[in-house]
C-alpha cells in the first residue's frame, strides 16, 4: 500500500451510484453447471440404490447374515460412485473449474473422499461379516480367505492400502507435519488405489454384472473418469507447455522475502489465463521439475508476458529466487474462479493478507469497477509503488492494515486501533455489504474475515475466496 497514507483511510466511492449488475451469461452458465453436476451425482447414487433394491437387496435384509452381505453390497456401490466423483472433482475439468472454483471443488473433494472411504471400509467389514455367516469371531479368517481366493482381491487390498495412506495423510494433524511435496506425492497414490480396485469390482461384483444396463453404466463411468484424468491432468498440460514454451526472463526481489518471476513464451494470448487465476508451475531445474506449485498471477496478463510473485515459505519456494533467465517452465492451468467472472456488483472490495495480495493486485489492474483494496501486512506492504500508480491512474481506494495481528480472534493489525473488527471494517468501507468481496490469504485468516463480512451483512454469494492450503 501507500507509505504516505494514514492507516485509518476510509474508502470512498469513486464510481457511479451503486447498482446490482445483471448476471452475465457466463455466471448463468456456471450456476446451471453446478446444478447439473449436483443432480448428476444424486441420479447416479439413486440409480445404483434402485438396482440394489430391485436386485434382491431389500429381500436379503430379512435374515442376519444375508442382511449384512446386502448392506455390504450397498455401501460398496455408493462408495464406488463417490470414489469416482472424488476423482472427477480434482481432474481439472474446465467446466467444473469455472463453475465451482478450486476452493469449492477442494472442499467437496475432501468431503466426498472421506465419505467414500468410510463407505469402502463399511463395505469390507459388512461383506466379510456376512460371508462369515454373521459370526464376528470368524470374520478375520473369512477376510483372509476372501483375499487369497477371490479374483482381483489381492489387487483390491493393495488399492485399499493406497487409499488408507492418502486418507491418513489428508487429515489436518498429518498435513501440518508434512512438506507440501511429500503430501502431494503421496496424494497421487489415490489414482493407483482407484485403479487397483477396478479389477475386483468389475470381475466379481454382483451388482456390476447383473444386467447389461448395469455393466454399461459402470464401464462407462470408469472409462469417462479415466479419460478425464488422462486428458486434463496429463494431456492438456503437456500440450500447453509445449505449445507456449514458457521461460523465465528475470527474477526481481520485492522485499519481505518475496520475488517476482517474469516469464515470456509463444502465443500467450491463447493461454486463456485471467487476472486472479493461478497455475501449477514446474521449473525445469535439477530438483524442481518433479514438483508442481500453485502460484497466482500478480499482474494482469497482457498476451506477451506473465508475472508471478512468490514468498519463501519452504516446500521448494526457497529455490525460486535462484532461478536463472532461460529456465524452461511446465504449467498446468489456468485454475481458479477469483476473477471478474464471479462479479455481480459494480463495486468491489479486495481483501488480502501478505503474499495473498498477489492475485488481488492483478484484479485491481484488470477490473472495470469501483475498487477498494484492503491489505494486511506486518511491516512493509507488497507492491506499494504499483498500488500507488493504480490509485492515481484508476482511482482505486487503498486501505492499508499494518502491524501484527492484534489477537487470535482478530484479522486486523495492531495499527488499526482499539475498535472491534466489524466496526473497523464498516468505518473503512461503509458500503461493504453492497460490494462483491474478493478474499485471499491463509485459511484461518480468511475464515475470520468471512465471519466479519457476514456480520456486516455481505451476502455469502458475493464473497469470493482463494485460500492458501492443501
Amino acid at each position: 500500500m501507500l507509505a504516505d497514507r494514514p492507516t485509518d483511510v476510509t474508502a470512498q466511492s469513486t464510481g457511479p451510484a451503486h447498482r446490482r449488475a445483471p448476471r452475465s451469461p457466463l455466471a448463468v452458465r456456471d450456476r446451471r453447471v453446478r446444478t447439473a453436476a449436483e443432480a448428476l451425482l444424486c441420479v447416479a447414487l439413486t440409480l445404483v440404490t434402485f438396482w440394489w433394491a430391485t436386485g434382491g437387496g431389500l429381500t436379503d435384509l430379512g435374515a442376519w447374515a444375508s442382511g449384512l452381505t446386502s448392506l455390504g453390497r450397498l455401501t460398496g456401490l455408493l462408495a464406488t460412485v463417490l470414489l469416482l466423483a472424488q476423482v472427477l472433482l480434482m481432474a481439472r475439468i474446465p467446466l467444473l473449474e469455472q463453475a465451482f472454483g478450486q476452493d469449492r471443488l477442494a472442499a467437496a473433494h475432501r468431503l466426498v473422499g472421506f465419505t467414500s472411504f468410510t463407505g469402502m471400509i463399511a463395505h469390507i467389514g459388512l461383506i466379510t461379516w456376512g460371508y462369515a455367516a454373521g459370526d464376528l469371531l470368524a470374520t478375520p479368517g473369512e477376510l483372509w480367505d476372501l483375499t487369497v481366493t477371490y479374483p482381483g482381491m489381492l489387487l483390491a487390498v493393495a488399492g485399499t492400502a493406497c487409499l488408507v495412506m492418502v486418507v491418513v495423510t489428508s487429515m489436518r494433524a498429518a498435513r501440518v507435519r508434512l512438506r507440501y511435496e511429500s503430501w502431494h506425492l503421496m496424494h497421487l497414490y489415490a489414482y493407483l488405489g482407484v485403479g487397483l480396485a477396478l479389477p475386483h469390482q468389475l470381475w466379481t461384483g454382483q451388482e456390476f454384472l447383473a444386467s447389461t444396463a448395469r455393466t454399461v453404466f459402470w464401464w462407462t463411468a470408469w472409462a469417462l473418469t479415466a479419460a478425464a484424468v488422462l486428458v486434463y491432468r496429463v494431456g492438456v498440460p503437456l500440450y500447453r507447455s509445449l505449445h507456449h514454451r514458457l521461460v523465465v526472463t528475470s527474477v526481481v526481489p520485492e522485499g519481505d522475502g518475496c520475488v517476482s518471476i517474469y516469464l515470456s513464451g509463444r502465443h500467450l494470448d491463447g493461454l486463456g489465463v485471467q487476472a486472479g487465476q493461478f497455475l501449477q508451475w514446474r521449473f525445469l531445474t535439477r530438483r524442481g521439475w518433479s514438483r508442481a506449485h500453485p502460484y497466482s498471477l500478480s499482474a494482469a496478463p497482457d498476451g506477451r508476458s506473465l508475472r508471478i510473485t512468490v514468498k519463501d515459505l519452504g516446500d521448494g519456494t526457497a529455490e525460486v529466487p535462484g532461478l536463472r533467465a532461460g529456465t524452461r517452465v511446465l504449467v498446468e492451468g489456468p485454475y481458479g474462479r477469483l476473477t471478474g467472472r464471479a462479479r455481480t456488483s459494480d463495486r468491489v472490495a479486495l481483501i488480502g493478507a501478505g503474499v495473498g495480495i498477489t492475485p488481488l493486485r492483478a484484479l485491481a489492474e484488470d477490473l472495470d469497477a469501483d475498487v477498494v483494496v484492503l491489505h494486511r501486512f506486518r511491516t512493509e506492504p507488497l507492491f506499494a509503488r504499483e498500488f500507488s500508480v493504480l490509485a492515481r491512474e484508476r482511482r482505486i481506494g487503498l486501505v492499508p492494515l499494518p502491524g501484527r495481528r492484534r489477537g487470535p480472534d482478530s484479522w486486523l493489525g495492531a495499527g488499526v486501533g482499539p475498535v472491534d473488527d466489524l466496526t473497523a471494517l464498516r468505518t473503512r468501507v461503509p458500503d461493504i455489504a453492497e460490494r462483491d468481496v474478493y478474499l485471499c490469504g491463509p485459511t484461518p485468516w480468511t475464515d475470520q474475515v468471512r465471519r466479519t463480512l457476514h456480520a456486516a451483512g455481505t451476502p455469502a454469494d458475493r464473497v469470493h475466496t482463494e485460500t492458501f492450503g492443501w
